[in-house]
């Protein structure tokens, strides 16, 4: 039977992805959405909505009763689930199933069978696929576990049979330090997971993660759309995405590829999966693990191969074969995929929540935007702060990199901190050129990624602010400009948390910066400027700072409080009122983005007044302690 209408479980990006091609199919779909997603962009989008919760992930997107209860009201034939929440629970796919609906994902014995690792792995090495030398059985005592490490030889990695995401994850480079890291990984996967059985594995230094992209229909069908290289991680979450893997040797990638089949033929798969190898330095490469669902970085295979994979999704969870047999799939070019995160590189990779003032996110020949946000929506404490996707495809790797960088340089976010500057040094880096990124380069902070601001930044935000603003000695205040007479013009501003100063001269027909820097930019160097904020592109490296906010400086100065940076959970109020603090001193702990954060004075201070107290929820920029005035 064919499927007529569609209810999407998820939201953001991927319901947007979901619904532009049921969109080109002519079916009709349903978005649900929780509270905070009321006017979400998924949800305008889609031919109908419905409620289902508060922000409470457990009353919503995971609650698998409101989501059927939202189907049989709506009509659909079948539910989408994209990937996370319940993409890959095999209880989901059971409901479904019970509820007369179909579940556009994988079987559900594939679902409980790749869901254990131990399982995974067992199945994989009966089924003759490389698998990394380890321990993969159900005896979970000390003893043997320790015995078990010891045999295998250090490095060794503990992972939750249940695991993903790096959560219950542990690399253990000595075996006194074994049972500390064990109990560690194992307490980790039981908050996570409610379970903490692990398996062991051999840990590869250098090592490189090389997925396969499957799919297999019910007619007995499976093939391979190729590989993808995710090496680009941070704490085991890919960062940068891309097909095919560079550096493979032809003998290598047939092998890989081979071995993808092999795997999803032991399982009898059904619909879009994928095959995780990670690969060592001399080529030899193990089954990791596979993702029952579809990925996010599925767009990049999709670039060089010409397939819309939710469209195959959805023909084969209606019991058509394939579309195309494995010799009528052909790769072309290269493509690359940045995740694009509302997130501070400078000060851990903190999620950065608030309102978009502003989004501008460039397209050219051959790209895709894939985004669940737009200009005036907000990032909460609630759900990932993926902003966007962003997807380019080229004839070759180089030219992939250099169109992928120009999408980053004409794009623009204000009003949260990106990684925007960050995937910027990324693609910039020799070593992600010469395709010599593994998954541990970034935590082994093996990659040079400083940087400082050039006077040509300085020249070139001038020349902006002086082209486009005829103006702008007008308003020299709000901008951060002060006159000295004619010339020069002083220019303040904060860089990487640092306050500087520039003199900028107009002379020789260039600028002159601080006295010796004569530069004249030039047309591909860019600016973009929102309020007080300033982003400046130069030599495809990009530079963020900010400008003096006097009406802001004034209005802290005269606070003389400590504020909520963002939405959160009072979990300890260090201070009480008529108390002495000193200057750097923590007065209240909260919890955010399920992180602890520590708010400190700025100064020497007697406490006049504390309006929270543990456990109390609050909101951003709520006042926590109020100081009496200096």
């Amino acid at each position: 039977m064919p499927i007529s209408k569609i209810l999407i479980a998820n939201r953001g990006e991927i319901a947007v992805r979901i619904i532009n091609t049921c969109r080109r199919m002519h079916i009709k779909t349903v978005a649900v959405y929780a509270d905070a997603d009321r006017y979400a962009k998924h949800v305008q989008m889609a031919d109908e909505s419905c409620h289902i919760g508060s922000t409470d992930l457990s009353d919503s997107y995971l609650n698998v009763d409101k989501i059927i209860a939202a189907a049989k009201k709506h009509g659909v034939d079948a539910v989408h689930p994209g990937y996370g929440f319940l993409s890959e629970r095999a209880s989901f796919a059971e409901a479904l199933k019970s509820a007369g609906l179909i579940f556009i994902g994988a079987p559900v014995e594939a679902l409980n069978l790749m869901g254990s690792k131990s399982a995974a792995k067992q199945t994989m090495l009966q089924a003759d696929v490389p698998c990394v030398p380890g321990y993969q059985d159900d005896d979970q005592s000390v003893n043997t576990l320790q015995q078990a490490a010891n045999e295998i030889g250090y490095p060794v990695l503990i992972k939750a049979v249940a695991g993903g995401g790096g959560k219950g994850m542990k690399i253990v480079h000595a075996a006194e330090d074994f049972l500390n890291q064990l109990s560690s990984a194992k307490r980790e996967a039981m908050n996570a997971f409610g379970d903490d059985q692990v398996i062991l594995e051999k840990y590869i230094t250098r090592p490189k993660h090389i997925e396969v992209q499957v799919f297999a229909d019910s007619h007995g069908h499976v093939v391979h759309l190729f590989e993808r290289d995710c090496s680009t991680q941070r704490r085991y979450q890919k960062i940068i995405e891309e097909a095919p893997a560079a550096g493979l040797s032809d003998a290598t990638r047939t092998d890989m590829l081979n071995a993808a089949i092999k795997a999803t033929q032991a399982i009898d798969y059904l619909g879009a999966g994928t095959i995780e190898f990670i690969m060592d330095g001399d080529d030899s490469f193990y089954f990791m693990e596979m993702n029952t669902r579809l990925q996010v970085e599925h767009r990049v295979t999709e670039m060089i191969t010409g397939v819309d994979l939710v469209e195959w999704q959805i023909r084969v969870a209606q019991g058509e074969p394939l579309p195309m047999k494995q010799t009528e799939i052909h790769d072309k070019g290269h493509a690359i995929q940045v995740r694009l995160y509302a997130e501070d590189p400078q000060n851990n990779y903190l999620p950065s929540t608030g309102l978009l003032e502003l989004v501008k996110l460039a397209q050219i020949e051959n790209s895709v935007v894939d985004s669940g946000v737009r200009t005036s929506d907000s990032v909460t404490i609630h759900y990932d702060p993926m902003i966007a996707k962003l997807v380019v495809w080229a004839k070759n790797r180089k030219v992939c990199i250099n169109k992928m960088q120009t999408i980053l340089n004409q794009s623009a976010i204000f009003g949260v901190k990106t990684n925007m500057a960050f995937l910027s040094q990324l693609l910039n880096n020799n070593a992600f050129k010469k395709h010599q990124i593994y998954t541990n380069s970034l935590d082994n902070d093996e990659l040079d990624l400083s940087t400082e601001l050039l006077p040509e930044v300085i020249a070139i935000y001038s020349h902006h602010l002086l082209k486009h603003n005829t103006e702008a000695r007008a308003w020299q205040q709000s901008n951060g400009w002060r006159v000295q007479g004619e010339q020069p013009l002083e220019l303040q501003l904060t860089f990487l948390g640092e306050e500087q100063n520039h003199v900028v001269s107009w002379e020789e027909g260039e600028y002159l910066i601080n006295g010796s820097h004569h530069y004249l930019p030039q047309a591909k160097d860019l600016c973009h400027i929102h309020r007080n904020q300033v982003q400046v592109v130069h030599n495809n490296l990009r530079y963020e700072f900010t400008l003096p906010d006097y009406e802001a400086k004034t209005s802290a100065s005269n606070a003389n409080a400590i504020y909520a940076p963002m939405p959160g959970k009072i979990i300890e109020v260090k201070v009480s009122a008529g108390e002495s603090v000193k200057a750097g001193q923590t007065v209240v702990v909260m919890e955010a983005m399920k992180m602890e954060l520590e708010l400190k004075v700025e100064r020497d201070a007697v406490v006049e007044k504390v309006f929270h107290q543990q456990a109390d929820q609050v909101t951003a920029d709520a006042m926590l302690v109020e100081l009496e005035s200096s």
